[in-house]
C-alpha cells in the first residue's frame, strides 16, 4: 500500500502540494482528478522522487521512501508512464522495452510473456521505430515498457490523452486486467471523467495544490466531483 501523508512540495516560492493526504492499495485503481494546473502531476512526480517534498511522509510497503532517489523507488517496485508518453522516437518498439531492464536484475532481464497479450498490436511492431507509431501505439508502449519493469505500484499520468476512443477502450481493458491481478497498486491521473470513474475503486479530487474530496467509488457523488472538473 501507498501512503501519502501531509505532502508540501514548492516550486521556487509556489507552494504547490499543501498537505495532501492519501493512499492506494493493491489490486484497486485510485483515481486523481481535477482541472489543469492544479497539482495532480506534481503529486505523482512527488512520490516517484522527481520533485523533493518539504514536508510529510511517502510511505511504500511500510517502508518511507521520502527522500529515496527515482531509480531507488523504480527498484522498490514503482514504475511512472509520464504525461506525453517520453518514450525514444529512434530507438525500436522492442529496444523502448529493453530499456526498462536497467534497474532489473539479470536474471529477470527479458519481457515478459503477458505484454504481447496485454497490447497485441506491439507484437508486430517491434523491429519498427517508437517514432513511428500513432500517439495510441506510443501511449501502448509506454504502458508495456512500464510493465517490464515488473512494478507494484504502477502510475499513469493521463494516459488517454491525445487518443482515440477505441485505443482508450484497449487501454481501459489493460488496466482493469492489471487490477485483478491483485498484486499491483495503480495509481491514475485522469481528466475524462468516465474513463476514470468506471476504473476506479477510489478517487481524490484535487484544487490549488490541496485534496477538497475524496472517497470510495462506489459512494462518490458525481455531481460534486464534476463542479471540480469543469471550467
Amino acid at each position: 500500500m501507498l501512503t501519502v501523508e501531509g505532502v508540501d512540495l514548492y516550486y521556487g516560492a509556489s507552494h504547490t502540494l499543501r498537505q495532501v493526504t492519501m493512499s492506494a492499495r493493491k489490486g484497486e485503481v485510485t483515481c486523481v482528478l481535477g482541472r489543469n494546473g492544479v497539482g495532480k502531476t506534481s503529486l505523482l512526480r512527488a512520490i516517484f522522487g522527481l520533485n523533493p517534498i518539504r514536508s510529510g511522509t511517502i510511505r511504500w510497503e511500510d517502508k518511507d521512501i521520502s527522500t529515496l532517489a527515482p531509480h531507488d523507488r523504480a527498484r522498490a517496485g514503482l514504475a511512472l508512464v509520464p504525461q506525453g508518453r517520453e518514450i525514444f522516437p529512434r530507438l525500436t518498439v522492442l529496444e523502448n522495452l529493453m530499456t526498462a531492464f536497467a534497474i532489473l536484475p539479470r536474471s529477470l532481464r527479458h519481457i515478459p510473456d503477458d505484454i504481447c497479450g496485454l497490447f497485441p498490436v506491439l507484437k508486430d511492431m517491434l523491429g519498427r521505430r517508437g517514432g513511428d507509431l500513432s500517439g495510441g501505439q506510443q501511449q501502448q508502449l509506454a504502458i508495456a515498457r512500464a510493465l517490464v519493469m515488473r512494478p507494484r505500484l504502477l502510475i499513469l499520468d493521463e494516459p488517454t490523452e491525445g487518443i482515440q476512443p477505441s485505443i482508450i477502450k484497449d487501454i481501459g481493458r489493460v488496466i482493469e486486467k492489471l487490477a485483478e491481478r491483485g498484486d499491483m497498486a495503480i495509481l491514475l491521473v485522469e481528466q475524462y471523467f468516465e474513463f476514470a470513474r468506471d476504473l476506479a475503486s477510489s478517487y481524490i479530487v484535487m484544487q490549488r495544490g490541496e485534496v477538497v474530496l475524496s472517497g470510495r467509488q462506489t459512494d462518490m457523488d458525481e455531481a460534486a466531483v464534476r463542479t471540480y472538473l469543469t471550467v
